[in-house]
């Protein structure tokens, strides 16, 4: 336990004024409801069953806004003109909402085995294809609806005229709907888009984790002596912590919470979640337990080691003999060198929100770690990667005001792993590299 939190806690942020990224403790502050809602959000079937709520709403106020409408609004578009677009709208969109499924499914299904199965979650919830799935689903329920209700008598004439000019409305965003979901399947899914993806993912996370590693909350090093540990109940990965929960259950007992497992990191039976500095009864322990979500997968919520791990996998796989794609595991040092800069370039805040929690923060030595020795390794036999590996590490530590130690130290291994696997010919040009960055 003791080795574990000194190590931990030697890796402490950098401190540098910078204007990268997202809102400050974006993700350290946000409540588990606000989580919970944030996460629902995100979900293919949640945006859908909105617009089809919305749907069926806008179809049945048709008729009850002609009838509480105090003006006449009557247009002869024919008797069965509305019936007839409604139709037509109908059977469209059922052959739409197949297509755009299907090819979501087989960007999904090219992202895994293309790139990383840890970039598929990153299409799932992308807004652009939701929204074009759910206004689809929505304009198919809109005409279905809409057709019923016309053959059961539902609307008189200034009803139908309503519901007509309703009509055109879906009609019209359809069609601006259908046009924006063109344009982004020319980038959908292919290489270049998820490796931006992920980056943005990656920064998102790393970037409020460098503002507040410990989320708000008091950083330690070592847990007191007599501390008690409270166990998970379910096996899986931490995907989220509601530091705000665990400070209102301390106050409530009188207690200190030191959190073991991050977001990230496994839980089971057998490791410890947490260590409170006293004993505490069942009551308090669930508590405790239910401000950890515990799922099967990681995702990039609050993980921040999970976009390096993704984006180095990306890379990884491109260097594969399969693959044998170097070019884009360049891409891929390019974007976490973009990544790790802007981290580098966060002001740190200082400020504790959660006094009677402990964190113990992510080193940067991992994260280092991480993001560049598969690269290091799995890159070792192409020099053009090398080459860039040692400019991109180089270039970070040079960035790294007072904690360049974890980026030199991993070019050193990456010139290690090269010298054992590059011929003599591509050492030389390596090893010129590496001599022009060190005189710079």
């Amino acid at each position: 336990m003791k080795e574990s939190t000194d190590r931990a806690s030697a890796g402490s942020w950098p401190i540098r004024a910078g204007t990268f990224g997202v809102a400050q403790g974006e993700v350290a502050v946000t409540s588990g409801s606000g989580a919970i809602l944030k996460r629902l959000a995100k979900k293919v079937w949640f945006r859908a069953a909105l617009f089809t709520i919305a749907a069926v709403v806008l179809v049945l106020a048709a008729g009850l806004i002609a009838s509480l409408s105090p003006y006449s609004l009557i247009i002869d578009v024919g008797q069965d003109s509305v019936g007839s677009v409604l139709q037509i709208l109908a059977s469209s969109m059922l052959a739409v909402t197949t297509f755009s499924l299907t090819t979501m499914v087989t960007a999904y299904s090219s992202a895994t085995t293309t790139a990383t199965p840890r970039a598929t979650q990153l299409l799932v919830e992308d807004t652009t294809s939701q929204n074009a799935l759910s206004t689809f689903i929505g304009g198919f329920t809109f005409s279905l609806v809409g057709i019923v209700a016309l053959s059961t008598g539902y609307y008189d004439q200034q009803g139908r005229t309503v519901l007509f000019l309703g009509t055109l409305a879906m009609v019209v965003l359809i069609v601006v709907t259908l046009l924006r979901w063109i344009a982004h399947l020319s980038t959908f899914g292919r290489m270049a888009d998820i490796i931006d993806r992920v980056e943005s993912a990656a920064s998102r996370t790393l970037n409020s984790y460098a503002e507040t590693p410990t989320l708000g909350a008091r950083a330690f090093s070592t847990a007191p002596s007599g501390a008690v540990s409270v166990y998970a109940e379910t096996t899986g990965y931490v995907t989220f912590i509601d530091i705000g929960a665990l400070d209102r259950c301390a106050k409530k007992n009188d207690v200190a919470i030191y959190i073991l497992r991050l977001a990230g990191a496994t839980a089971d039976a057998t490791h410890a979640l947490v260590l409170t500095s006293a004993a505490v009864d069942e009551s308090a322990a669930k508590d405790i337990r239910s401000a950890f979500t515990i799922g099967s997968h990681r995702n990039y919520e609050q993980d921040p080691r999970l976009g390096v791990i993704a984006l180095c996998e990306i890379g990884s796989r491109a260097l594969s003999p399969g693959t044998n794609d170097p070019g884009t595991a360049i891409e891929v040092i390019a974007s976490l060198q973009r990544v790790f800069a802007g981290v580098l370039e966060r002001e740190r805040a200082d400020d504790v929100r959660y006094p009677r929690v402990y964190v113990c923060p992510v080193p940067m030595e991992d994260l280092v770690t991480d993001a560049f020795r598969p690269l290091a390794r799995d890159g070792a036999g192409f020099v053009e990667v090398q080459i860039r590996l040692q400019k991109c590490l180089h270039s970070l530590a040079d960035l790294s005001v007072g904690r360049s130690q974890p980026f030199l130290q991993s070019a050193e291994l990456a010139y290690d792993r090269a010298r054992a696997s590059l011929e003599s010919q591509d050492m030389r040009v390596l090893d010129e590299v590496r001599s022009t960055l060190r005189s710079t």
